[in-house]
C-alpha cells in the first residue's frame, strides 16, 4: 500500500500520470542507494523504511546529517540540477520504497505542477532539517539528542520497535558508544523506552518528546508547516 506522503499529496491526475514509472522495490538493512559523487540514476519514495543520509570522513568514521522515510524522498540533486551529492545514502531500516527513473523525475519536475511545488517546499524542510542538526550536536546533551533521534526514527516508519543497535546508534549520532550506552540506560530507567538484543521499543511517546531537545519539534513542526497544506495530506 501507497504510504509515501510526497505523492499522496499530488492530485489524483498527476499522480496517475506517474504510476507506469513508479516500481515498487524493497529495500534491505544496509542498502547504498547511492555513494557520494556518484551519478544518482533512480530516486526513491520510501513507503516503509528509513533511509540514512550520511557523511563520511577520510578516517571511516561517519555521521547522519538527515533521515528520509514516508515524508519525503532520497535523490534531490536529481532536480535540482547537481546529479550527484557528497554523501552516502544507506538503508538503515529495511522495508518497501517506489523506485523511478531519475530522467523521468526530472522531466515531471520541470512541468512546474504540484510535484515541483512539493518537491520544493520538502528541500527547504530538508535544509532545516541539516542545519538544525548540526545546530543540536553543538547545544544538546546525548541523552537530548538520544530521544531527538528516536522520535525521528521513529516517524519514518511508524512502528514502536525499531531494530537499532548501539554501535549503529553511536555512529549516526558521532558519538562514543559508551555516550549511547549511558543515554538508553536513563531513558530505560524512566520507562521511556525499552532496549533488548538490537531492538529499541518505543514506551511513552508522548513522555519521550519530552525528555528529547527543541531541535525534534522544530524540525517537525517546519516538515508539516510546508508539506501538510494539501488536501490529500
Amino acid at each position: 500500500m501507497l504510504k509515501n506522503k510526497l505523492l499522496m499529496a499530488l492530485p489524483p491526475g498527476e499522480y496517475q500520470r506517474l504510476i507506469p514509472y513508479l516500481k515498487p522495490v524493497n529495500l534491505v538493512l544496509g542498502q547504498v542507494i547511492y555513494e557520494p559523487y556518484q551519478l544518482i540514476k533512480e530516486v526513491y519514495f520510501p513507503n516503509r523504511a528509513m533511509i540514512s543520509l550520511v557523511s563520511m570522513m577520510k578516517d571511516g568514521s561517519t555521521t547522519e546529517i538527515g533521515l528520509v522515510g514516508n515524508e519525503g524522498m532520497v535523490g534531490i540533486p536529481v532536480f535540482l540540477g547537481g546529479n550527484v551529492t557528497t554523501n552516502r545514502a544507506i538503508v538503515q531500516i529495511e522495508g518497501n520504497a517506489m523506485k523511478m527513473d531519475a530522467d523521468v523525475l526530472r522531466g515531471e519536475f520541470t512541468r512546474g505542477e504540484k510535484l515541483q511545488k512539493n518537491l520544493l517546499l520538502y528541500t527547504q524542510a530538508r535544509l532545516t532539517q541539516v542545519s538544525q542538526i548540526a545546530a543540536c550536536k553543538s547545544h544538546h546533551l546525548i541523552e537530548e539528542r538520544f530521544a531527538r533521534w528516536l522520535l525521528s526514527v521513529h516517524d519514518c516508519v511508524n512502528q514502536d520497535e525499531l531494530p537499532l543497535t548501539q554501535k549503529f546508534i553511536s555512529e549516526m549520532l558521532g558519538v562514543r558508544r559508551a555516550s549511547v550506552t549511558e543515554a538508553a540506560i536513563a531513558l530505560q530507567k524512566a520507562e521511556l523506552i525499552k532496549y533488548s538484543r538490537g531492538i529499541i521499543t518505543i514506551l511513552k511517546r508522548k513522555e519521550l518528546e519530552q525528555a528529547a531537545c527543541e531541535c525534534y519539534s522544530l524540525i517537525k513542526n517546519e516538515f508539516r508547516r510546508l508539506l501538510n497544506d494539501s488536501p490529500n495530506s
